[in-house]
């Protein structure tokens, strides 16, 4: 049983009856009294509410095999287990999070004090602070990783510290954590320079890192912490082409040299090919600068270059245009950030807060955005269309999902409904469900 499992088990074993079992492992079984989103009911051109219906899952070998009625002849044979009528929705994406570096798992402990403090300011602190956290980084992980697969996420992209205090160590605690979780949580890694791609002189360490099994070159301000704008993003992208990887850079600048380092990002990709549909710009806090028209003509070179956001969907004076982004074919991912660290202490690791935050910020009260508002937690994958035909799941599609304590997605989203199991690839690693 893996780390996950095992913790899986302690906490349903604590809270749950005797017939609930904490652990499904079997190769090919039923998951019945599922509740599954069917359509929407409309008065009029208004959607007003979301029909569901009780059906039974059939999943082998890690996909669902086949989606059967309340009424059909199942195999008395296969191993049986009931959901209670829990409302089945896509497993949730944690698109940009520091599983590395965290105060969670620990005592508590609050960051010091940041009025007047510049990214350089923090990176000091930051170089105080590595040493004392290394000793303890992975368990910290583990139990960041379990945090984020008790909320219903299965699938992450975590950042990980490149830099000369902490050299690959980092890394290489965080790649013992997932390996621990190899068969209930998905992970991409970021090779990210955090104390400056140039400043702090890593470029042999990022690609000693991408040899290690790396999935993104990372990067970080170009102007503000490197102080050569052009330069910078150059040997980001070059260390990328040289060992065919994606970018997945920070960029919080919202100062004039940040719309120029998005434009330069964009120009880059547009004359080199092999960069094509492989940045990710996380925060991109310059976009919420720009004029309608700028952002569009922006927005629009994005998305025909195949460049995606991850916001956190931040609160306070700029709100990021996610919504415009996303109408000019802009792909768009949440994430949670830091959880209880050096920078902030207020990371949840729920995705389904962050769809809620994102119905509140843009106008998702009603049925049909609220229901919408779920995609930014799931890869964009929803229950219905946008027509309100079931679009998931299917069979064919992998059984990574999570039961919810809801009636509907947008219900989900609104009242960020409690999760009572998480799937991932056909086995239960949170949670606990009914044998039946």
């Amino acid at each position: 049983m893996s780390g996950a499992q095992t913790r899986a088990a302690t906490i349903a074993n604590k809270d749950q009856p005797g017939r609930h079992i904490p652990t499904v492992t079997d190769g090919h079984y039923y998951l019945s009294e599922v509740r599954l989103e069917e359509g929407f009911e409309h008065e009029g051109e208004v959607v007003v509410g979301t029909r569901t219906g009780i059906h039974t899952l059939e999943i082998q070998n890690g996909c669902i095999k086949a989606l059967h009625g309340t009424d059909a002849a199942l195999e008395p044979a296969l191993p049986r287990y009931n959901a209670q009528g829990k409302l089945l929705l896509p497993a949730f994406r944690d698109m940009h999070i520091h599983l590395d570096k965290t105060f969670y798992g620990g005592p508590w402990q609050a960051p010091l004090p940041r009025q007047g403090k510049t990214i350089m300011d923090m990176i000091a602190r930051e170089e105080v602070l590595l040493p004392k956290l290394l000793p303890t980084s992975q368990t910290r992980a583990e139990r960041l990783i379990d945090l984020l697969l008790s909320q219903g996420s299965s699938v992450a992209r975590s950042h990980c510290n490149i830099d000369p205090v902490s050299g690959l160590k980092s890394l290489e605690h965080l790649q013992l954590a997932l390996a621990n979780y190899r068969d209930s949580f998905e992970c991409e890694i970021v090779a990210f320079p955090q104390h400056g791609l140039l400043h702090s002189k890593v470029d042999r360490l990022m690609r000693e890192a991408m040899s290690m099994g790396v999935h993104y070159v990372g990067g970080l301000d170009p102007t503000n912490v490197d102080g050569a704008m052009e330069a910078s993003l150059d040997a980001m992208f070059q260390i990328a082409l040289d060992h065919d990887k994606g970018v997945d850079i920070h960029i919080h600048e919202t100062n004039p040299a940040g719309v120029a380092a998005l434009n330069y990002m964009i120009a880059t990709i547009e004359k080199t090919p092999a960069l094509r549909n492989r940045l990710t710009l996380s925060h991109a806090f310059a976009l919420s600068t720009l004029r309608l028209d700028e952002l569009n003509e922006m927005a629009g070179r994005m998305a025909t270059q195949g460049v995606t956001v991850v916001s956190t969907i931040p609160i306070g004076q700029r709100t990021m245009p996610l919504p415009q982004l996303r109408a000019k074919g802009v792909t768009i991912m949440t994430g949670t950030d830091s959880v209880i660290d050096h920078w902030s202490p207020f990371g949840t690791g729920d995705m389904l807060e962050k769809a809620n935050l994102c119905a509140q910020l843009y106008g998702g009260s009603d049925e049909f955005r609220l229901s919408r508002a779920l995609a930014i937690a799931t890869g964009d994958v929803l229950p219905l269309s946008n027509e309100g035909e079931m679009a998931w799941p299917k069979p064919g599609d992998t059984a990574e999902f999570v039961l919810v304590d809801a009636s509907c997605s947008a219900e989900a989203v609104a009242r960020r409904s409690p999760r009572r199991a998480t799937f991932h690839k056909g086995r239960l690693v949170y949670g606990a469900v009914e044998r039946a």
